[in-house]
């Protein structure tokens, strides 16, 4: 029979990142109630989820991918390029978009969830990546194989295409994003390559059923 000493000994230590006090309560108590699972602290921004791994060190980081301060990419990524061992993250989010799910994996999470996950699935993908395993439910692992098959978006063209798809004009969007008109229709170009679309209409519907843009 294992002792209490053991037992302590192999539990998964885990850092909760989520600016809602709601979503942290609930996902603590998903997890307190597995002996082999401990929070170890809960963080409400992106920078004090940084600084409280760098003080932790804990085993798994659950991480909410919309965060003030710093969101959930930076900090994978910051993590990612400064601390060794590296970082075993799991990033949970309500909204699934293909650019994010390649994003974060890109920047080396080991896992992704969506918000409203069962208990059991998030537990679950705590002890795998405890381990030091991937875990992808199906619905993300296909989301994922289909965005490799795509040409991915830069950054700046994801947030032109965000505008594009809820009716701005080029030059409304480069009054919100501060670039120029030209550099807007350099962008809107490329997106419609990218997507294989021929015009703006039909790179919205493109889009919107990607999950590369956020509904009105």
């Amino acid at each position: 029979m294992k002792n209490s000493s053991d037992s302590l000994a192999q539990q998964i230590r885990v850092l909760l990142a989520d600016d809602h006090p709601v979503v942290r309560q609930g996902l603590a108590t998903i997890l307190k109630s597995e002996k082999d699972l401990k929070v170890v602290a809960e963080a409400a921004d992106g920078e004090e989820t940084c600084e409280l791994y760098d003080q932790l060190s804990p085993d798994v980081l659950l991480l909410d991918l919309r965060m003030p301060k710093k969101d959930g990419l930076q900090v994978v990524s910051e993590l990612m390029a400064r601390c060794a061992p590296r970082p075993r993250i799991i990033v949970m989010t309500s909204y699934e978009s293909e650019q994010d799910i390649r994003q974060v994996v890109k920047a080396g999470a080991k896992a992704f969830l969506v918000k409203g996950a069962c208990p059991q699935q998030i537990r679950d993908a705590v002890r795998k990546v405890g381990r030091g395993e991937c875990f992808f439910p199906p619905e993300i692992g296909l989301k994922i194989a289909e965005s490799m098959s795509h040409p991915e978006l830069s950054r700046r063209e994801a947030q032109v295409l965000e505008y594009l798809a809820h009716g701005r004009s080029n030059k409304e969007i480069g009054r919100v994003l501060y670039i120029s008109e030209g550099t807007v229709k350099h962008h809107v170009k490329s997106i419609l390559s990218k997507l294989d679309a021929i015009g703006r209409t039909e790179a919205s519907m493109i889009a919107a059923r990607r999950g590369l843009v956020r509904a009105s």
